[in-house]
């Protein structure tokens, strides 16, 4: 055999052994980038588990009812004010209303409230509720190692969940805010 044939051989060789430690790296590399959806997706199943049997406590340890609160009290005081002009009485009356725009979001943060937030996402409680793998594929990673829930590949989020010392906690809700304040159950 010529030492150009031989060269070859080794050169094969040698490739099909460094195939799969290349697509070893490569699923590695692909993993790392959806562990934290997966994680997510794990605590997003008990918040869905919460909100279809109204466990208030099991509820409550998936939000972050603090960063819920102060993200829908912006929502609703810009709204105001894009909805009237930044300087309207609507609009210094909301922001003057902290304290009642507080108790009114207190009274939203409630499993049976994001219960109709679940229905418009797919979630009946008639169905079983998916699995994690299911759950983690309706996620999309945004800034700041959140992740929210989207309703079709590339849609807008709805929900938004953040890692808080290992708990993947709601900290903002993006829908509609009239359907959530309008259509508990």
């Amino acid at each position: 055999m010529k030492a150009g044939a031989r060269m070859r051989i080794r050169v094969l060789a040698l490739a099909g052994q460094l195939r799969p430690v290349a697509i070893g790296l490569l699923a590695a590399v692909a993993a790392c980038t959806t562990v934290p959806r997966f994680e997510a997706a794990g605590d997003i199943h008990e918040f869905l588990v919460a909100i279809r049997d109204g466990d208030q406590t099991r509820f409550d340890a998936h939000v972050d009812r603090p960063a819920l609160k102060a993200q829908l009290k912006s929502r609703l005081i810009a709204g105001q004010a894009s909805a009237h002009g930044d300087t309207s009485w609507q609009a210094l009356g909301a922001a003057l209303a902290g304290p009642l725009v507080d108790l009114g979001v207190d009274a939203y943060v409630q499993p049976q409230t994001f219960r109709a937030v679940a229905l418009r996402l797919g979630y009946a409680p008639d169905k079983p509720i998916p699995g994690q793998i299911a759950i983690a594929s309706s996620l999309k990673s945004i800034g700041d190692g959140d992740v929210c829930v989207v309703t079709k590949k590339d849609g807008p989020c709805t929900l938004v969940f953040k890692d808080e010392s290992g708990v993947w906690k709601l900290v903002g809700y993006e829908g509609d805010l009239g359907s959530l304040m309008h259509k508990r159950h």
